[in-house]
């Protein structure tokens, strides 16, 4: 798929995650959340290519213009989507895998390296981060994973879970989950 196919595939993943979306036309003009992906691609391509003073300069305008830093080295999968993204942190060694949404006020911050020189998270397919949530360092999030709003999360979390609290306790979803329980069911802590 080409950069135009990638771009209305980003389109289309907010406007199906963002009911205020009125067009794609409103999107394209107006949402930084698809200008900062946009950019990050540009910037990831030249980190890839060992252009990297480029690419970190070019990071910083985008992040300059739009209020959302990813950096250049940041490894990010298809149908991304940051929705209300002013204050979104991600950092060079995280990857996030498709479907993945956030929401403003996001890091995904370092910690100290694991054994391979990972400092960031990697959040699995279909992840959904609430405002204000912290996930720090060489963690992974499993797929379809629900972050709550201002959680702090520093250990491995399983597919299919809620996370809430500081530190961040989980407990499985269920098919009927609403979101409006978010109370802890298990003694699994994040």
């Amino acid at each position: 798929m080409g950069m135009i196919g990638r771009m209305r595939e980003d389109v289309a993943a907010a406007r199906l995650r963002d009911p205020a979306a009125r067009s794609g036309v409103e999107l394209v003009l107006l949402y930084p959340g698809l200008h900062a992906i946009w950019w990050h691609r540009v910037w990831h391509r030249l980190w890839r290519r060992d252009i990297r003073l480029l690419a970190r300069a070019g990071s910083q305008i985008s992040r300059l213009l739009t209020g959302i830093e990813i950096h250049p080295g940041a490894k990010i999968g298809r149908r991304f989507f940051i929705d209300h993204g002013m204050g979104v942190v991600i950092g060079e060694t995280a990857e996030l895998g498709d479907d993945v949404m956030l929401y403003h006020g996001v890091t995904l911050g370092g910690r100290t390296r694991d054994a391979t020189g990972k400092r960031h998270p990697t959040l699995s397919n279909g992840v959904v981060v609430g405002a204000g949530a912290k996930i720090l360092g060489p963690i992974t999030v499993g797929a379809n994973t629900v972050i709550g709003a201002n959680a702090v999360v520093t250990k491995d979390a399983p597919s299919e879970s809620i996370l809430v609290g500081v530190p961040a306790k989980a407990r499985r979803r269920s098919d009927h989950d609403d979101f409006s329980d978010l109370r802890v069911v298990s003694d699994y802590s994040i």
